[in-house]
C-alpha cells in the first residue's frame, strides 16, 4: 500500500508541476474552498481560533468568510508549493519580491558575514523560505523537519524540498549534524515558531491566550551566535509573493544574554503584527492553543528545543 500511495503521490506532484502557475494557483484556490465544506472538522479548528484572536473586533459573518478564503488560500498555497518546488529561478522571480534590512546583513565588528537564525511561520507559500540563499548575499538556507511515518511520502517530500537548494535537518537525529553545519560562515537557519510545541515549549502568550511556544529560534541563536529575525511570505496577488525579513530581535541586553521566554515573547509579538495585516495568510487550521499537559516539561536545551518545534507539518 505505501508503495501504490508513493506512486500515486508523485504522479501527482508531476502532474501538477507540468502545469502552468497562475494555473496551479487558480485550481488550488477552488479545491481549497472545496475543502472548506467537506472537511467539517479543520473549519470548526479554523473559526474558533479566528473567533479567539479577532471575535470582539469581527462579526461571526466575517469570521466565517475569513475562514473559507484562509481554505482557499491554503489551497493555492500548496499547489504553488509543488510547483514553485522546480522552478528556475529566472522563472520564478517575476512572482517574488523581497525585502530584507540592511542592518540584518552587516558585517560583524571582526568583518566577518553574521549568522543568521530566522523565526519563521506558516505564512502564505512558506516553503519558498528555502530559495532565499540567492537574494541573501549567498548564505547557504537551512532549516529543520519532522519525518513522516511513512516511508514513501517521507522520501517523497525530502527529494521535492531538496532541489531547493536548501539543507534539511530531522529535528530527532539531524543534531550533531545542524551542529556542524553551524559551525561554517554565511549560514541562515530557518525554524518554524508559530505552532504549538508540546509539553516542551515554554507557556507564552499569544494573542493573549496562553500557548505553548518553541524556544528553539532563542536557543539556538543564542547557542551558535547568531542574529534572531522574524521572516514573513505574505501573499500580494495571485501566485505572488513578498518576503519580509523584519528587524533584528535583541538577544542580549546590558550585555547579558536574555532569557528564551523575553526572545520568544518578542517573536509572538511580531508574528502577531503579520497575521493582523493579513488574517487569511496564516495557518489557521492547526490547533495553536492546547491546554498545558499535565506530563512535567523539561528545561529546553538546544537539541530539545529543537525537536520541540512545529508539530503540524514535517
Amino acid at each position: 500500500m505505501d508503495a501504490f500511495l508513493y506512486h500515486l503521490a508523485r504522479g501527482f506532484i508531476t502532474l501538477v508541476q507540468a502545469l502552468p502557475l497562475l494555473w496551479v494557483a487558480r485550481t488550488g484556490r477552488t479545491i481549497g474552498g472545496l475543502i472548506y465544506w467537506l472537511d467539517a472538522r479543520h473549519r470548526q479548528v479554523a473559526q474558533r481560533n479566528l473567533e479567539r484572536c479577532f471575535g470582539q473586533e469581527r462579526t461571526p459573518a466575517a469570521i466565517r468568510e475569513l475562514a473559507r478564503e484562509n481554505f482557499r488560500r491554503i489551497g493555492e498555497n500548496f499547489g504553488c508549493a509543488i510547483k514553485t518546488a522546480v522552478m528556475p529561478l529566472e522563472a520564478l522571480e517575476p512572482h517574488l519580491e523581497v525585502s530584507v534590512p540592511d542592518s540584518i546583513l552587516r558585517p560583524e565588528p571582526d568583518g566577518a558575514a553574521p549568522k543568521l537564525v530566522g523565526a519563521i511561520g506558516h505564512f502564505g507559500n512558506f516553503e519558498l523560505y528555502a530559495r532565499l540563499g540567492h537574494v541573501l548575499n549567498g548564505y547557504q538556507m537551512a532549516t529543520t523537519y519532522r519525518g513522516l511515518k511513512q516511508p514513501g511520502f517521507d522520501r517523497l517530500l525530502k527529494s521535492l524540498r531538496e532541489k531547493s537548494g536548501c539543507l534539511f535537518f530531522e529535528r530527532r537525529s539531524g543534531s550533531d549534524a545542524l551542529k556542524a553545519f553551524m559551525a561554517q560562515p554565511k549560514v541562515a537557519l530557518g525554524l518554524l515558531a508559530d505552532q504549538h510545541a508540546g509539553r516542551n515549549g515554554l507557556r507564552l502568550p499569544f494573542f493573549g491566550l496562553d500557548s505553548s511556544t518553541s524556544a528553539a529560534p532563542a536557543v539556538l541563536a543564542l547557542r551558535y551566535d547568531c542574529r534572531l529575525v522574524t521572516a514573513f511570505c505574505f501573499r500580494i496577488g495571485l501566485a505572488r509573493w513578498r518576503f519580509e525579513v523584519g528587524e533584528e530581535i535583541p538577544t542580549h541586553q546590558d550585555g547579558k544574554p536574555r532569557t528564551a521566554a523575553a526572545i520568544m515573547l518578542d517573536v509572538n509579538r511580531s508574528l502577531e503584527v503579520a497575521i493582523r495585516r493579513d488574517p487569511a495568510n496564516w495557518f489557521w487550521v492547526h490547533n495553536r492553543w492546547k491546554p498545558p499537559s499535565k506530563r512535567r516539561p523539561v528545561r529546553p536545551t538546544a537539541s530539545r528545543a529543537m525537536q520541540a518545534g512545529d508539530r503540524s507539518s514535517p
